[in-house]
């Protein structure tokens, strides 16, 4: 019972945090494309819509090319599966956008002009996702699983997903590598597995919640609390550049980044 009480308490603190974090980080988390003509590639998770936030969050990439005046962002929604045959959205626009009200967190953040080799192999991944034509909350696949097979095909990311994106571990094959590239991975169907790799440590999967233990980088990851620890992507470090940019400390963004937040009814 005891037990319970401080997981429940966790939760809350870190629903809390999160909030909190939301008025601080808004729309800074993406170099403007007008001020930065580098390549860029960023992973974003932000909590879901409804019962489900308190334990799940929704991820997709954002990539810009050199000189490009504007970001391609590539995710899964689930209600657009039935609207249009194809749950897989790419679109240009505002790649740190909120969903729903909940601004995201972000889980890398790549620049340069080596990036573009990198964007290639990513739009590859994305046209070789598996899953287009279907969708499943839970355990999968959904959002996260297209975020984690991207994450596989292009090992170069080294992209280590958090225990709250639920789907992450559905895949087609029993064993094969962990969405960072860097470790093992054995998992049925998104429900029971193991991982040992570099980025993500030891992860457990039980009925699709994740516990891991990330020695590197002295951090806990549980179920629907996310991350206790160092986080492995300084988002303040990121906001402090990105305002340097344009030396007044705001984001300027082209206008193609500053479209409307998702409002459509989401199934992540």
């Amino acid at each position: 019972m005891n037990t319970t009480r401080l997981l429940l308490s966790l939760m809350a603190l870190n629903f809390l945090v999160a909030c909190q974090n939301t008025a601080l980080t808004a729309g800074k988390l993406s170099p403007p494309s007008k001020l930065h003509p580098d390549a860029v590639v960023q992973v974003f998770a932000a909590r879901t819509k409804g019962a489900k936030q308190a334990l799940a969050v929704h991820t997709w990439i954002s990539t810009k090319r050199s000189n490009a005046d504007h970001y391609v962002s590539y995710e899964v929604i689930g209600w657009r599966l039935k609207r249009t045959g194809s749950a897989l959205v790419i679109r240009q626009g505002k790649p740190d956008r909120d969903w729903w009200g909940h601004q995201p967190e972000l889980l890398l953040d790549k620049r340069g002009p080596e990036l573009d080799a990198v964007i290639d192999a990513i739009e590859a991944a994305v046209a070789d996702y598996p899953y287009a034509a279907e969708y499943r909350a839970y355990p999968g696949p959904n959002s996260n699983t297209f975020t984690a097979f991207i994450a596989r095909e292009v090992p170069a990311l080294g992209l280590d997903l958090p225990a709250t994106a639920i789907g992450k571990d559905y895949r087609e094959n029993i064993a094969g590598i962990t969405p960072s590239g860097t470790g093992v991975q054995f998992n049925f169907w998104g429900l029971l597995g193991l991982s040992a790799g570099y980025e993500e440590g030891l992860e457990l999967n039980l009925f699709g919640l994740n516990f891991e233990l990330d020695i590197f980088d002295l951090a806990i990851e549980l179920p629907g609390i996310g991350r206790i620890g160092r986080s492995a992507a300084n988002q303040e470090q990121v906001i402090q550049d990105n305002a340097a940019l344009d030396g007044k400390g705001n984001s300027i963004a082209t206008e193609s980044e500053t479209s409307a937040s998702t409002k459509s009814p989401p199934n992540d």
